[in-house]
């Protein structure tokens, strides 16, 4: 009889430890990840799943997955030279995301990067905020494609012809701009995605840009469209974590963003800029351009460099660049670039050295600036636009 109740006991005493563990594993957890919001509103969540107690189970599977989730493979992105605009292409995992797509005359250069790149379905586009120079392509990427999982805007609605052809190409796929809110997140494959902003609603079509950040193992990215300091000032004095390794540059080097503080939170290693060549708004600023010398942020930029890929590992960064990949993007004096452009001495046109309708060699001129070029009667090239 002893012996019974000695065994009985030593089985109580082993279920009380193992239920005290999962309360503690629970605690744990709570402490360290804040509830994963999937609900981008109150009828539509970002899974397109209805909001229920029958999910409990799965949202905490993805609390539990997302505070260390195992990194496969690598991360890439794809900052395209839209011109005057910008434009980021992500794959993680085989999961696909595409934020912004330059104005409408980038339409044929998205569709042809989804044709080059043989991409059928997206699972998330993104349109940081409805002006023109972000909203316009993606029209050309939803033609392209013959799916799309989610779409995330800041906006459903918003009079101009470029805003209009980008919900109708939405409503054709069967889907609907979905808003979400700061702190909702979610995965690209094993990369977490969060909303940092707008944390309120400004007045300005700019500061209601969505901003988002891009974890990767030890590696993120921060894709700001074009909020400007104040809301860079509500990110700050927020509780966010804006740490980031890589910084998409907001509105294309204006003046208006960018500030010390914001930098100062942030600490980037690499700062993208997407803007275009001799653009009439002077961007990026020369003020910008001081501020991430001071924090000693290398840059990049599609207007002298065209296309950026950056990959990352979930620890290590590279940065390759379609053309210029030495120039000095961020110089205290006027920027000379390093790449020749090569004329056609038969039809008077010039070339950029990587351009695809270069000239046989025998009717190659090599000709040292733009400005040398044109001073000795060439015209660019229509394909390059040198």
């Amino acid at each position: 009889m002893k012996r019974i109740y000695k065994v009985g006991l030593l089985i109580l005493i082993i279920l009380s430890l193992v239920f005290t563990a999962c309360d503690s594993v629970n605690n744990d957890v709570s402490q360290i990840v804040p509830e994963v919001k999937h609900d981008y509103s109150s009828s539509d969540n970002i899974h397109g799943e209805e909001s229920d107690e029958s999910h409990e189970e799965d949202n905490l599977t993805d609390v539990i997955s997302i505070i260390n989730p195992p990194v496969t493979g690598e991360i890439t992105v794809y900052f395209l030279d839209v011109g005057q605009g910008a434009a980021a292409f992500i794959i993680c995992d085989g999961a696909t995301m595409l934020i912004d797509g330059g104005d409408s005359s980038a339409s044929n250069l998205i569709y042809s990067f989804l044709n080059r790149h043989g991409i059928e379905h997206i699972d998330y586009i993104v349109n940081t905020h409805p002006h023109a120079d972000h909203v316009g392509g993606l029209s050309g990427a939803l033609n392209r494609i013959s799916s799309v999982g989610t779409v995330l805007g800041s906006a459903t609605e918003y009079d101009t012809r470029a805003f209009e052809s980008f919900t109708r190409y939405v409503h054709e796929h069967g889907k609907e701009i979905v808003i979400p809110n700061a702190g909702d997140s979610f995965m690209l494959g094993s990369a977490i995605v969060e909303i940092l902003a707008p944390l309120k609603d400004y007045n300005d079509v700019n500061n209601n840009s969505l901003v988002l950040k891009i974890t990767f193992g030890e590696t993120s990215f921060m894709f700001k469209g074009d909020a400007e300091r104040e809301s860079e000032i509500d990110m700050v004095e927020s509780s966010i974590d804006l740490s980031a390794t890589v910084l998409k540059v907001s509105h294309h080097g204006s003046d208006t963003s960018t500030t010390y503080p914001f930098l100062r939170a942030v600490m980037p290693e690499i700062a993208i800029i997407s803007s275009g060549q001799n653009n009439q708004y002077g961007h990026p600023h020369d003020n910008t351009l001081s501020r991430l010398r001071d924090a000693d942020v290398t840059v990049y930029r599609t207007d002298l460099q065209g296309d950026i890929i950056v990959i990352s590992d979930g620890i290590n960064i590279s940065v390759e660049t379609q053309r210029n990949a030495y120039i000095t993007t961020n110089p205290t004096e006027p920027v000379v670039e390093e790449v020749s452009h090569i004329g056609n001495v038969n039809s008077k046109k010039f070339h950029r050295p990587d351009c695809s309708s270069l000239p046989a060699e025998h009717n190659r001129v090599h000709l040292e600036t733009r400005e040398h070029a044109i001073d000795n009667g060439f015209d660019p090239c229509g394909i390059c636009k040198p």
